[in-house]
């Protein structure tokens, strides 16, 4: 017995196309701003207090092998961590699309810092939660993106 009714239509999927739209009131909009925003902030004051040590001594996050793999002190290297952040955070601010991936980067590297150091479990857990928000804000920017275009 055949299973398949050679009279019957074929199945297709209904597809539905997300669309991102620049309005304050499309939740995906609002998605957007808000994991833009909050990691940009975050970057830049990560990056600042690489010089300050306000918020935490970062040495103590840092696998010693990776400044002793460059010949360089550990704080140097952190001022230079610090550079980097700053400016990952100000390029998401403006290019959010492209930088979003560039800041998928940075976080999957401090991950695999904080899991060399071999204590720190909680934070590169949490790590990898900023780095799902990044991701998810590359792909929002890319739809944000995609109206603009069309809009213009």
């Amino acid at each position: 017995m055949d299973a398949v009714r050679r009279d019957a239509q074929p199945r297709t999927r209904d597809v539905v196309e997300m669309t991102v739209t620049a309005d304050l009131a499309d939740p995906a909009y609002q998605a957007y701003l808000l994991l833009r925003n909050a990691l940009t902030i975050a970057l830049i004051l990560a990056g600042a207090d690489k010089f300050l040590n306000a918020m935490i001594d970062w040495v103590q996050y840092l696998a010693p092998v990776v400044p002793r793999t460059l010949g360089i002190a550990p704080e140097i290297f952190l001022r230079g961590v610090g550079v980097i952040e700053i400016a990952l955070g100000i390029w998401l601010a403006f290019v959010p699309q492209r930088a979003a991936n560039w800041v998928t980067g940075w976080l999957a590297l401090i991950i695999v810092d904080l899991l060399l150091v071999g204590t720190h479990y909680d934070v590169a857990l949490r790590d990898f939660a900023l780095l799902l928000g990044a991701l998810a804000l590359g792909r929002l920017a890319s739809g944000v993106h995609r109206w603009h275009e069309q809009h213009a």
